[in-house]
């Protein structure tokens, strides 16, 4: 189990490197400070083109499977038996 959650934690790095990059290629769509805090609602709804269509695709199938390496790690973690290195 010991070389499975070193595959899962070399996954998580790669994953969350991409997740960053991924999220920062995002256009933004806000103007400062009031948009933070919702005053930028109707800047979300007009439509983007194919390639951000795209992008969110791929950001939410990264995302989902960076969640997934998380839990995997956590239950491996919770049921490995104690004291066995």
């Amino acid at each position: 189990m010991d070389i499975f959650l070193i595959i899962l934690q070399v996954l998580l790095a790669i994953t969350s490197v991409l997740l960053v990059l991924l999220v920062l290629l995002h256009r933004g769509k806000g103007g400062g400070m009031s948009d933070m805090f919702g005053g930028g609602i109707t800047s979300g709804a007009q439509s983007s083109g194919v390639a951000e269509k795209n992008l969110n695709r791929i950001t939410t199938w990264v995302l989902v499977f960076w969640a997934l390496i998380i839990v995997l790690m956590g239950i491996i973690t919770k049921y490995q038996t104690p004291g066995i290195v």
